[in-house]
């Protein structure tokens, strides 16, 4: 039976004095599917603001946001309602190509995920390649399945999250080097990661659902990381299985709590909120966003 969710994202950018701004490019709005569909929206925006919806050539919903006079903050407030369906992906149905790796796409494929497949970060020194082939099996033929899995989970527990609020990705090198990072580094990590086996990948924001956070209404003490906030993963292209969810900061495979928004073949192009304002230099203070995924109470 589907599940309805109520949704409201916060953004609010505050200012020592009064700035203009520029355009803003906001990306709140989950993205319909044959598991999940938007019944009511809403955008307030202050302070007043001219907005025009468009899709992106991902089509994704974006909203261009033109506050029209000068203000100490900008804050937007996105609220939804949304219902989803329990669907689960049944891995055991890949086509019989793509059970192991490497596995080559058909050529229709190849054709429409071309900028899934293309490596976007560089690894001069194949260093990102060789963390890549650990996970590849000595004894026999590497599941293609169990290798993704593997990878999921060795990112999860292994390496140390670390919330970051400033916008912008590590490229998967940093974390490497690092062994830490936020969850879209983890999924930017992975993303190279698989490209670099022949697995088309794309990055994803939108946000996460914790039963958690439903009992505890200051959505403090949320069992899952990324809830209370935006959060990121990778849909991988598997034949005979389509995108498949896999998120390493909670190792989770599939799974109804993520609630896609957002879709692109690197980070810097799925950004919840991105824009220009113009005042003087020391005038911004800084950022606070929030987050609110709760079962929908009717």
């Amino acid at each position: 039976m589907p599940i309805r969710y109520d949704i409201t994202h916060t953004t609010v950018y505050r200012y020592s004095k009064p700035v203009t701004f520029g355009e803003h490019r906001v990306m709140f709005r989950p993205r319909d599917s044959h598991d999940l569909r938007v019944l009511a929206t809403d955008l307030q925006v202050s302070p007043e603001a001219i907005v025009r919806m468009i899709q992106d050539p991902h089509s994704n919903s974006v909203a261009l946001v033109q506050p029209i006079k000068p203000s100490l903050e900008l804050r937007l407030t996105a609220s939804f309602t949304i219902e989803r369906a329990d669907v689960t992906q049944d891995l055991s149905l890949l086509s019989p190509s793509a059970e192991f790796l490497p596995f080559a796409y058909s050529l229709q494929d190849r054709l429409d995920l071309e900028h899934y497949l293309r490596p976007h970060h560089d690894d001069p020194d194949g260093k990102l390649i060789a963390w890549a082939h650990q996970f590849f099996r000595h004894d026999g033929p590497t599941g293609t399945r169990d290798l993704m899995e593997r990878m999921n989970q060795h990112i999860n527990q292994s390496f140390r999250y670390e919330t970051r609020d400033e916008e912008g990705t590590q490229t998967p090198l940093q974390t490497l080097k690092l062994g830490s990072g936020s969850c879209r580094d983890y999924a930017l990590l992975m993303m190279e990661a698989m490209r670099r086996l022949g697995v088309a990948t794309r990055f994803v924001s939108g946000y996460l659902y914790d039963t958690a956070l439903d009992i505890n209404a200051l959505g403090t003490d949320g069992a899952m990381t990324g809830a209370g906030a935006t959060h990121a993963w990778l849909q991988a292209y598997l034949p005979g299985a389509g995108w498949v969810a896999y998120d390493p900061t909670n190792n989770l495979l599939g799974g109804n709590q993520l609630i896609r928004v957002g879709v692109a073949r690197d980070p810097a192009f799925a950004a919840p909120v991105s824009g220009s304002w113009f005042g003087e230099a020391d005038a911004y203070v800084g950022l606070e966003a929030s987050v609110q995924v709760k079962r929908h109470a009717g």
